[in-house]
Order: structure tokens, then sequence, then C-alpha cells
């Protein structure tokens, strides 16, 4: 199975607000896709049944992350900054590589449990550089051939 690429997208629209007036709003989603193209098609697709009115997407950025931890009770997502560490066998040093990881929680302890329970049974040594809140208001997986909306 191919490895996900995941695109930022903005979608910029006139959010109405609990008083009644709308608000002007650029909101970032994710979605799995394969080209920015697709990215752009497939932010429409998801967002169309939710947005009334006019709305338009104003960014497509393709993100680092390298694996998504799913929670589909949680109402947040967390950038999770986690350094593997790999001991170079030839000159004995350690060497870290980066990883950034998506994970969905409520709050900041429940994304750190989530994160550590994804990661049982990894036999590499690591250690979490950061945890941050995003701003994401959804994650689209890629839809499998079969899956279409037709």
């Amino acid at each position: 199975m191919p490895m996900s690429t995941w695109f930022e997208c903005k979608v910029r629209y006139d959010k109405i607000q609990e008083n009644g007036s709308a608000k002007k709003v650029n909101e970032p989603y994710l979605v799995d896709a394969l080209s920015f193209t697709e990215a752009e098609a497939r932010i429409i697709e998801e967002v169309t049944p939710y947005i009334s009115g006019d709305f338009s997407v104003s960014a497509v950025k393709r993100t680092n992350f390298t694996e998504i931890f799913w929670d589909d009770t949680a109402d947040k997502w967390y950038h999770v900054k986690v350094s593997f560490i790999t001991l170079d066998e030839k000159t004995a040093v350690e060497k870290k590589t980066t990883s950034h990881i998506l994970v969905a929680a409520n709050d900041f302890r429940g994304a750190l449990d989530h994160f550590m329970e994804g990661m049982k049974g990894t036999m590499a040594d690591f250690e979490v550089s950061s945890i941050a809140e995003t701003q994401l208001m959804d994650v689209y997986k890629a839809k499998l051939e079969g899956q279409t909306a037709e």
C-alpha cells in the first residue's frame, strides 16, 4: 500500500456565528491525496455538503505527517513531533530522525496517552520533542476504489 501524502487545504467562507452574523473564516483541513489538484478536488467534495453559500480553497500545501493515530470520539488534532534514536554501528554515534505524527484526542493528556498507546510494540527508541494542538477542523482519508460518493 503506498504511503499517504497529506495535504493541508484552507477553505475560506462566511461562517454563521451563534448570534446570526456572518464572519469570514479561513479554516484548515487535511486530506489524503496524490497531488495538489486531487487535494483541492477532494476538499471541495468533502466540505460542499457542510458549507452554505460560496467558499474557496485559499491554499493547498503538502504536510510532513508520516502517520495518523485516529480516534473517532476525539474533537481535536495534535501534532506530535517525535525523534527516533538510532545508533550507527560503525561509529557508535547516536542519530536522531524526526517524524511528525498527527494524533486525535480531546486534550493534551489524551494526545500523549493515545500517542504512547499507538507506539506500543515499536522496537525503536524514541523521545517526544513536542505536542501541540493544531487548528485542523477535520481530516479526510483517501477514498479507496469502490468507495466513490456517486
